[in-house]
C-alpha cells in the first residue's frame, strides 16, 4: 500500500505549466498518452486510408497476375490458335461455296428439276415460294410434288442431297396411287448468301432496329 501511495503522491498537484519539473514517472506517463493519442489520430486520419489502398493494390496485383497468366498461356498457344482460326476460315469458305449466289438460283432450280426428270419422275408441282431473309443468308422454299416408282423416288432424294449446292427436303409425305406408283410431296429448301448490296441493307436494318430499342 505504501508503494501505491507513493506513486499516487507523485501525481498530486501537477499542472501543465510546470511539466518540465514533473517527476519522471508522470512525465513518462504523459508522453506515453501523447504517443497513443497521436497514433490513434494518425491511424484514423492517414494510415487507415493508406492501409485500405494497400489492400486494394494487393487485390489488383492478384488480378493482374491472373491476367498475365492467361495472356502468357494464350501467347504459348498463339500458333495453334492461328492454325485453328485458319481451319475455321477455310471451313466457312467451303460452306459459302455451297450456297448459290442470287445469279445462280435459276440454275439451281433447273438442277433440282432435272434431278427429278433424270429419274423418270413426273412433276405435278414445282413452285418456288417466298424468300425468307435471315441475318446472313436467304432461304428459298420450293413446293415439290413428284410421282414415280419407289426406287426412283429414293434415287431422286439422293441426287438432291448430292447436288453441289445445299438443298434439303423437308415435310416429306409419300402416298400410293391407284396405278401402284408413289407420290412424294415435300418442301425443298435451298439457301443463298447475300450479295454486297443485300448485306449492307441487312446491316442497316439491324442498326436501325437496335436504335429503335434504345
Amino acid at each position: 500500500m505504501a508503494n501505491i501511495s507513493d506513486i499516487t503522491a507523485k501525481f498530486r498537484g501537477l499542472t501543465l505549466e510546470n511539466v518540465g519539473s514533473w517527476p519522471i514517472l508522470p512525465r513518462m506517463t504523459l508522453w506515453g498518452a501523447v504517443v497513443v493519442i497521436c497514433a490513434g489520430v494518425g491511424y484514423l486520419g492517414v494510415w487507415r486510408g493508406q492501409m485500405e489502398e494497400l489492400d486494394n493494390l494487393r487485390q489488383t496485383e492478384v488480378t493482374l497476375k491472373e491476367q498475365y497468366r492467361v495472356k502468357l498461356q494464350q501467347s504459348i498457344n498463339l500458333e495453334e490458335l492461328r492454325r485453328q482460326k485458319e481451319q475455321v476460315n477455310q471451313f466457312v469458305l467451303t460452306l459459302e461455296k455451297q450456297l448459290p449466289s442470287k445469279a445462280e438460283m435459276d440454275a439451281l432450280l433447273s438442277d433440282i428439276n432435272q434431278a427429278g426428270i433424270g429419274r423418270g419422275l413426273q412433276f405435278e408441282l414445282f413452285r418456288p415460294g417466298q424468300v425468307t431473309l435471315r441475318d446472313y443468308y436467304a432461304e428459298l422454299p420450293i413446293s415439290v410434288k413428284v410421282s414415280g416408282r419407289y426406287h426412283d423416288l429414293g434415287a431422286f432424294a439422293s441426287d438432291i442431297a448430292n447436288l453441289p449446292r445445299i438443298v434439303t427436303l423437308n415435310n416429306l409425305s409419300i402416298q400410293s396411287t391407284k396405278d401402284l406408283t408413289l407420290t412424294l410431296d415435300a418442301t425443298a429448301k435451298t439457301f443463298r448468301y447475300f450479295d454486297e448490296d443485300e448485306m449492307n441493307a441487312q446491316r442497316a436494318a439491324r442498326a436501325a432496329a437496335k436504335a429503335g430499342k434504345k
